[in-house]
């Protein structure tokens, strides 16, 4: 079953009817795409199109063969965004919404998270409340390694600023069971947003805000590979950053654009 599919039309009030009128389809077709069956290539190019998403987003691209050049990949490789900002919302919604074991976040500030969509702290606890283990990990404002990127991106003291602001989002989900909110001081190669088994991962280049650098998503695959490499650098960092405390640290209690 195509849930991606199944989500969006839902999240955009067309109807199977609807998408097949839209593609110039027989309704039947489109019971076979919410199925699972590929669509012609036009077919997926319309589809996305009417539905504002990407066409990778409902139809990754299947696993390269083993003869084929990708096959380094490992079939892991989903997509690539030139950069963060391109990654449509829609995304970033239905793989939170999908989670149904864990969501990791390991970001400097973060900022775009809560900002691009102000019910992700409601989000959140509506996962957590259904099992799925949520862990936030932000850079510690007062730390080394916020205070060097801040100063490699030329905005000194702001990121530390734009950290305690965002932080704020997230403070209603301290008491919600199996959400935990951690600072770290450890210097940043990526940003990582996991969702279960799709991994969304932003490279840092060095001066360039994250918004601004690329994006890849990857979802795992048997045997190790990229994703797990990042998600062993994830635990990595989480296990060496302390947990956020709120009312000892002074943090404001109101967020700020």
């Amino acid at each position: 079953m195509n849930e991606r599919l199944h989500s969006v039309l839902a999240q955009r009030g067309v109807s199977p009817d609807g998408l097949a009128e839209v593609c110039e389809v027989d309704p039947k077709t489109v019971g076979r795409w919410l199925g699972g069956r590929l669509p012609h290539r036009r077919h997926r190019f319309r589809a996305a199109q009417h539905l504002r998403v990407q066409e990778s987003f409902l139809w990754p691209t299947p696993p390269p063969s083993a003869n084929r050049p990708g096959a380094v990949w490992g079939g892991e490789l989903i997509s690539i965004y030139e950069n963060r900002a391109d990654v449509p919302r829609d995304m970033w919604l239905t793989l939170l919404h999908e989670a149904r074991e864990e969501i990791g976040v390991l970001v400097f500030s973060g900022t775009f998270f809560a900002q691009s969509n102000p019910q992700v702290t409601d989000m959140l606890a509506d996962r957590a409340a259904k099992g799925v283990r949520i862990r936030l990990c932000f850079g510690d404002p007062g730390g080394q390694a916020v205070a060097i990127r801040g100063r490699e991106e030329g905005i000194g003291d702001t990121l530390s600023a734009k950290i305690r602001a965002s932080l704020t989002y997230y403070r209603p989900l301290l008491p919600e069971a199996g959400c935990e909110v951690r600072l770290h001081d450890t210097t940043l190669y990526s940003s990582l947003f996991r969702y279960d088994d799709h991994l969304l991962v932003n490279p840092h280049v060095w001066g360039r805000p994250a918004s601004a650098n690329p994006l890849l998503h990857l979802k795992k695959a048997n045997g190790a590979g990229w994703f797990d490499n990042y998600a062993r650098s994830f635990e990595a960092v989480w296990a060496a950053a302390r947990t956020w405390t709120p009312d000892q640290e002074g943090t404001a209690a109101h967020g700020q654009d």
